[in-house]
């Protein structure tokens, strides 16, 4: 598995535009072959984080590439971002736990 791990501050006045872009981005994501999950927060000092993961390098690089994608990074690079910092890493290790509830 390959996981996107993206921080950012955004931009004076970004938010709105920022908001709409995301969620579209989100939705592409979804319909991506090897998608698997994407996960969005904010905490309490402003920084955003998301978390992408794909099945395989293969298809986190098509999604990298989408045409609509990368419309959309050079948007962020334009207008939406103060700061950002984009790590991607082949997942080595993962372990889950459910408990079950009565």
């Amino acid at each position: 598995m390959i996981i996107t791990v993206f921080r950012s501050r955004l931009a004076d006045g970004a938010a709105e535009e920022y908001g709409s872009t995301a969620g579209r981005m989100a939705e592409l994501a979804r319909t991506m072959p090897g998608f698997v999950s994407v996960k969005a927060f904010v905490a309490d000092d402003g920084e955003r984080c998301t978390i992408v993961e794909f099945e395989s390098w293969e298809h986190h690089r098509a999604w990298a590439a989408h045409p609509d994608h990368r419309v959309a990074q050079e948007r962020g690079r334009e207008a939406f971002y103060a700061t950002y910092d984009l790590k991607v890493a082949e997942v080595d290790r993962h372990s889950a736990f459910e408990a079950e509830l009565a």
